[in-house]
């Protein structure tokens, strides 16, 4: 099982795991109601290294970046969730609306997004690339979003 992190701990963790020779993996998003397309891009991205950490939306960042009616779970609760993956290893949350402190603090080697994006759309890309690391885009399993769930289930009479 793997652990929430405080953001104040990751440029210690990123350092000692890296002493120990670790490749580390990152990705991010709301993950607001956890679906098989989430699994998959975790199991995935796990598998690009030793240690999977993933970034999570707050609860004001997922409001802003998703409208008032989200996020449905909050994120401390997302976060145990993720936790719980045998997949992940660390879980941090972060307010900003996107992952760039996250990943200035972290450095990962390998930072992953779903296919939704090109890493040309994405702030994180110049900030990882800086250091020296890479983006990698995985493909999303067709027709899985937590949007389409949650529209799924308010048309439910």
């Amino acid at each position: 099982m793997g652990e929430v992190a405080k953001r104040e701990q990751l440029e210690e963790l990123s350092r000692k795991l890296k002493e120990q020779g670790k490749k580390i993996v990152s990705t991010n998003g709301c993950f607001d109601i956890l679906h098989v397309g989430h699994v998959r891009i975790l199991q995935e991205a796990r598998a690009l290294g030793d240690i999977l950490v993933v970034g999570l939306n707050s609860d004001d960042s997922v409001k802003r970046l998703k409208g008032p009616t989200r996020p449905i779970n909050k994120d401390i609760d997302r976060a145990e969730v993720l936790a719980a993956l045998g997949c992940v290893d660390y879980v941090t949350l972060f307010a900003e609306d996107t992952p760039v402190e996250f990943l200035k603090l972290l450095k990962p080697d390998i930072h992953v997004k779903g296919a939704d994006y090109s890493p040309e759309q994405l702030p994180e890309t110049a900030v990882v690339e800086s250091y020296g690391g890479r983006m990698q885009i995985l493909k999303l399993v067709p027709g899985h979003s937590t949007t389409g769930l949650v529209s799924k289930i308010n048309s439910q009479p």
